[in-house]
């Protein structure tokens, strides 16, 4: 049977269940990648399991998200995973070598394999042959401990590309062109997978870029073929050892099919404030902006920077607008200083940041109220930029860059220039310090972890009771985000690894009330959401279900989940439902209270039930997608109840 490159990677890695779409499945996980913001909690949650050493051929802890050290919470959760890495054996990014998805491809990714982050750009890393899979801490450290990854099988959506890309356009509009097509519910449940002639047209990194944003589509993860565009990326970094091909058979067949014709694709801009209300640079040219920012993983390389520098020399931006110049690897910075970018950023009026996420993620460069801030970003997510009040519009570096000469949203295009040619470098960097490498396993034992005042250690999590009363405490509408549900940024993420303080910020962009009424719900058994389809999009970070569950929410009711959310909350004891009747939806109202009676016999007998609107004579009917052994973790309360009460070592 001729397999497409996604089924190749699932079938050399399946443990257990069928290759068939919706399925429940088992992976064998090669290589995981933790950041700061996530990564603090998975190595709580090693030290919980009593793992001795990691179990995964290659596990790397990255510090790139919480980079502003404004007090000691930052700096001494640096230290704790620092030393959590050298106890654990994992590699070791210290802070301002770069994001973790391309330093993650620089010196890692090995086509072939899988790799499982607690990070949702996670599937950034597929542009190197990979099944590179985003997900929640929780999975993630399981995989460390040799567990393996639990997911429904992926539909695979084949996308041909044709053509090459016109001048003045980049990788970066592809992915928008997909997103202004199928906004951002258009993967979920699958995998998409680029293939055709237009592929060899692509740099690796132009790949990373495509890849990278298949995040923002909901898909499980996004798969380029390794080929000779791959084999020579590695090459240039000394890795060429690590290369396999990996392409589609001949007669491979997809259960999805689309096609893009490279040449047709034209700037594009997504509006605030979703990555997927994409229109063409020219409908709102002429918008004026306060901010125009470079980096981030969504462009992440060399050439994303340079282009960018080579429009802006011997220019000076408009007046009023910041250009923020957001480095992705101290590698690739330092080849933009070589090869003088950086001089012409710096003499043309930008702002020089460090290599890490920074704006990104809410960490700095946050735009003026009532401002429009232009960034090549893959998200736009109300308040994510760390200004409540944002206006984001996302965007590739062509735009960025001819935009802040204009001071207004232009198509660049219009500019009037020769369009730059940016040249290969022919030595570029290599930078072996770029990541500490694991200690041996002996000397590790040894390590004593570093445990600033800031880590509380993660409350017992209860059983499921088989009977609950529970009001709504929030009734919310579509697309709602794990920015929404728990912010990044400055003043949240430093409390990462202090599960009662972040809580105090669970919901307050939606409800400034939900945290004092929330804990007050822990008192008579706790509470439930509310919300419409794709509940939960963006971000992997566990803590927008775990601050929740701390504040004793018991129930998710939606009319659809975005997938890492939803297992997040299955992982922390949350009963994830959807309406059988959409309709539904309109006839409960915040303040309800739900009944659910004889629960944990009725998600075992099967998937579909009534709850009652206690005070009335009327029912809702729910359904929930949990397999048996999901079923198993929900009664007991959690992953973590379950981990032990199967009792097996790690």
């Amino acid at each position: 049977m001729a397999l497409n490159s996604t089924q190749k990677l699932i079938k050399s890695h399946l443990i257990s269940g069928e290759m068939i779409p919706g399925t429940e499945i088992a992976l064998r996980i090669d290589q995981t990648l933790t950041q700061d913001a996530t990564g603090t909690m998975v190595m709580l949650e090693l030290e919980a399991m009593g793992l001795d050493t990691a179990k995964t051929e290659a596990s790397a802890q990255y510090v790139d998200h919480n980079l502003i050290q404004s007090d000691s919470k930052n700096a001494d959760d640096h230290l704790f995973l620092q030393s959590a890495s050298q106890r654990f054996g994992l590699y070791f990014s210290r802070p301002g070598n770069g994001v973790s998805h391309p330093v993650h491809m620089q010196r890692l990714a090995k086509p072939g394999k899988t790799l499982l982050g607690s990070d949702s750009h996670t599937c950034a890393n597929g542009c190197m042959g990979m099944l590179a899979m985003g997900a929640g801490g929780l999975d993630v450290a399981l995989a460390i401990a040799g567990e393996p990854f639990y997911l429904r099988m992926p539909k695979v959506w084949g996308v041909k590309l044709t053509g090459e890309l016109q001048e003045w356009v980049s990788a970066k509009d592809v992915i928008l062109e997909l997103l202004r097509r199928h906004d951002v519910k258009g993967g979920i449940g699958r995998v998409i997978e680029y293939y055709g002639p237009g592929v060899d047209t692509l740099s690796a990194m132009d790949r990373h870029v495509i890849a990278n944003m298949g995040a923002e589509l909901g898909a499980t993860g996004t798969v380029f073929p390794s080929d000779g565009e791959i084999k020579r990326f590695l090459k240039r970094q000394d890795r060429e050892d690590d290369w396999v091909e990996l392409i589609a058979d001949e007669g491979a067949t997809y259960d999805i099919y689309e096609e893009i014709n490279l040449a047709e694709v034209v700037p594009l801009v997504a509006k605030p404030s979703s990555p997927g209300n994409v229109v063409p640079v020219t409908e709102i040219a002429g918008t004026p902006i306060y901010q125009s920012y470079i980096g981030s993983s969504a462009n992440p390389g060399y050439a994303d920077f340079a282009i960018a520098a080579e429009i802006v020399k011997d220019k000076k931006i408009a007046d009023g607008v910041s250009f923020d110049i957001n480095p992705t690897s101290r590698q690739m910075l330092t080849d933009l200083l070589t090869e003088g970018h950086i001089a012409s950023f710096i003499q043309a009026g930008g702002r020089l940041h460090q290599a890490g996420c920074n704006g990104c993620i809410g960490m700095g460069q946050a735009p003026a109220t009532g401002r429009n801030s232009l960034r090549t970003t893959p998200r736009n997510f109300p308040g994510r930029s760390g200004t409540v009040e944002d206006s984001v519009y996302l965007c590739g570096p062509e735009t960025a860059a001819a935009s802040v000469l204009s001071g207004v949203i232009t198509d660049p295009r219009t500019l009037g220039l020769r369009a730059p040619k940016v040249r290969a470098i022919k030595n570029p960097t290599v930078d072996l310090n770029l990541l500490d490498a694991p200690l041996p396993v002996e000397e590790a034992r040894k390590v004593i972890m570093h445990k600033g005042p800031n880590i509380a250690s993660i409350p017992i999590m209860d059983e499921m009771p088989d009977n609950l009363q529970v009001p709504i405490l929030l009734k919310m509408g579509d697309n709602i985000s794990t920015d929404g549900i728990l912010a990044g940024g400055s003043r949240v993420l430093p409390f990462r690894s202090n599960l009662p303080e972040i809580s105090k910020f669970a919901f307050e962009m939606i409800d400034k009330t939900y945290y004092e009424r929330g804990m007050e719900s822990v008192k008579y058994g706790g509470h439930a959401i509310m919300a419409g389809f794709n509940y939960g999009q963006g971000s992997s970070r566990e803590h927008a279900a775990l601050a929740p569950r701390y504040l004793g929410l018991r129930v998710a009711l939606v009319k659809d989940f975005a997938r890492i959310h939803w297992q997040n909350l299955v992982n922390f004891g949350i009963l994830p439902l959807t309406f059988v009747n959409e309709s539904d939806y309109n006839r409960l109202k915040q303040g309800d209270i739900l009944g659910l009676s004889n629960l944990r016999s009725k998600i075992q007998e099967g998937n579909e039930f009534d709850i009652k609107i206690e005070g009335t004579d009327q029912f809702i009917r729910v359904k929930h997608t949990l397999t048996e052994r999901q079923v198993d973790i929900m009664l007991k309360g959690g992953m973590i109840n379950w981990v032990k009460s199967q009792q097996q070592p790690m």
